[in-house]
């Protein structure tokens, strides 16, 4: 009997052998996941925070308004995705807030994303704010499952639609 147990002894390491993996694979799945959700969120406040600048017109009054928004944009993402892979179009619409429901996102046949370009607009003029950010996905059994068709990477847009206030040019 005494054989026996000496024969044993590294059964529980081989063991933890084969669960360890499969534990980390899924550790590291969490984590990605968490990221992305992560950087979906920063995506959608730098929107918001940068979008303000035109809402409030002090984009429109500093000179030059995309460079303005532009810089509010990645210095609020830059801590999760690279300013670089980030796209954005802002649209002035002429009917309204109506107008905003048939201005939906165009994509070329390779899947990139085509920005109507910029036009912060004036006072009280009613604005599309869309900025995309494709997410890329590291882990590859994740990729298959969360990633967009064809793809590693997972489409991250976030759309504001507003009126800029009344302000004035003068000042």
């Amino acid at each position: 009997m005494e054989s026996y147990i000496q024969k044993s002894d590294g059964a529980t390491a081989i063991e933890l052998a084969f669960v360890a993996a499969p534990l980390l694979y899924f550790l590291l799945g969490i984590i990605e996941i968490a990221l992305m959700f992560t950087t979906s969120i920063v995506l959608e406040g730098a929107t918001s925070d940068a979008s303000r600048l035109i809402r409030t017109g002090q984009a429109q009054q500093s000179g030059d308004a995309q460079a303005m928004f532009e810089d509010a944009l990645c210095d609020a993402v830059s801590v999760l995705a690279d300013c670089s892979e980030i796209e954005y179009e802002v649209v002035a619409i002429e009917d309204g807030f109506g107008g905003a429901g048939g201005n939906s996102p165009t994509f070329n046949e390779d899947g990139s994303f085509e920005s109507q370009g910029f036009d912060a607009g004036g006072v009280s003029d009613v604005i599309l704010i869309r900025v995309i950010y494709q997410y890329a996905l590291k882990t590859p059994i994740l990729a298959q499952f969360f990633s967009d068709p064809g793809s590693d990477t997972r489409l991250m847009m976030s759309t504001i639609v507003l009126q800029t206030e009344p302000y004035d040019f003068d000042d």
